[in-house]
């Protein structure tokens, strides 16, 4: 607004206020007698909304959870073997499962049908309580419960009705809001027991019926496998179950890596169009963690299974541009051992780019520490895989500070 224009505006105020005074009670405290006065109360107002403006920017929400400074301050005072403990995230042990998780700090437990069978759900439940008291950091506690062929804990009448289909019967019966349906359950049942991570969901994409991974696998293509990943992320991150996209970077119609070596021949172009997708969006739904295969895949390293190639690392966090954690699979099948001859497959792993260590037991914790110390793996490495742990586990809402 111009000068002459504002002059006008006061003017015409000030007028409207000398006509309508005589109507005014001479107890009133507003009035506005002349043209300055009327100026003065316009500044003052000017000055109050200013005033107001920079007191409602000053405001900020009060945090609810620890900002990654502080997980980056958390880990930088943690020892070396507390940062090793939290990248082994294995098999529950059949004895002293709470002593061992203290004395190792480890991440997190796998539950296994043995670790089920038999067992009520408060039963369960004081089980994983147990360890989870002792734990200074607040443990992952996972199991797989994919359906179908893979359920650990739905195969217990004691706990579930009877065992989760797969989602590919899910889907069959009822489209993919049926297999998301029964997603939410199985999220709900996990949960109610204390188990805070599904080793799930399977995002390799399968055609041939007699392949390995075909039962496991939601469908035949990726549109249809990326929509099903999709809401089943959203679906788990809804109630704060942890997931994880399986077995990167798609398992094709590959052997069975838990008795022997596979090789991938396929082209980089046509697992980028195809078998990444899955993943992708699985990735862009916010997932927290990708777990690798051990699958040789030429096209990306032809000497390293993926698991332990640092090639497909990159190809994770670049081209993919996955933040998260990323996990190895289970590091004592055949696959891995093959190729790890004497070495500690646990170090390759690492030195390959993981953040989290499956494997049946805590086998080469030390030999992690002990290469660290030799200078063969950065300790800046092992901090940022912790950090992503935390944050994890932070996002989880089950952090213990």
């Amino acid at each position: 607004m111009n000068k002459t224009k504002f002059i006008s505006l006061i003017l015409a105020l000030f007028m409207l206020a000398s006509l309508t005074a005589c109507g005014q009670s001479a107890e009133s405290s507003a009035e506005v007698s002349t043209p300055d006065e009327a100026v003065a109360v316009m500044n003052d107002v000017q000055k109050q909304d200013a005033t107001s403006a920079v007191h409602t920017e000053s405001v900020e929400t009060e945090p609810t959870e620890p900002s990654y400074e502080l997980l980056q301050e958390k880990v930088a005072n943690m020892t070396l073997q507390e940062k090793v403990g939290q990248m082994f995230f294995v098999a529950l042990p059949d004895e002293n499962a709470a002593e061992t998780a203290k004395q190792y700090n480890l991440g997190g437990y796998i539950l296994f049908g043995k670790d089920v069978d038999g067992k009520t759900a408060e039963e369960l439940k004081a089980v994983i309580q147990g360890f989870q008291s002792e734990s200074k950091y607040s443990m992952l506690v996972g199991a797989d419960e994919e359906g179908g062929t893979v359920v650990r804990v739905s195969s217990n009448p004691k706990l579930y009705p009877s065992p989760f289909l797969s989602p590919k019967e899910y889907s069959l019966k009822g489209g993919v809001d049926a297999a998301v349906k029964a997603e939410n359950e199985k999220a709900d049942l996990l949960l109610s027991l204390g188990i805070n991570v599904n080793l799930a969901p399977v995002c390799d994409i399968t055609k041939n019926k007699d392949s390995f991974m075909y039962d496991r696998s939601y469908a035949d293509n990726a549109k249809d496998v990326s929509e099903f990943i999709t809401k089943t992320v959203e679906a788990y991150n809804s109630k704060k179950l942890g997931c994880v996209l399986k077995h990167f970077p798609g398992y094709g119609d590959n052997a069975d890596t838990h008795t022997g070596s596979a090789t991938d021949s396929r082209s980089y172009a046509e697992l980028a169009s195809n078998d990444f997708l899955p993943f992708e969006a699985g990735i862009k739904a916010g997932s927290g963690a990708v777990m690798v295969s051990h699958n040789v895949i030429t096209a990306i390293d032809p000497q390293y299974p993926a698991s332990l190639s640092d090639k497909v690392h990159t190809v994770i966090r670049k081209d993919l541009n996955f933040k998260g954690v990323i996990i190895t699979d289970d590091l004592n099948m055949d696959a891995v051992k093959n190729i790890a001859g004497g070495q500690s497959p646990a170090v390759l792993a690492v030195k390959g780019g993981n953040d989290m260590l499956c494997s049946t037991s805590i086998d080469g914790y030390q030999a992690v520490i002990d290469a660290v110390n030799k200078g063969e793996i950065p300790v800046e490495q092992i901090d940022q895989s912790v950090v992503r742990i935390l944050k994890w586990k932070q996002d989880l809402g089950i952090l213990g500070f």
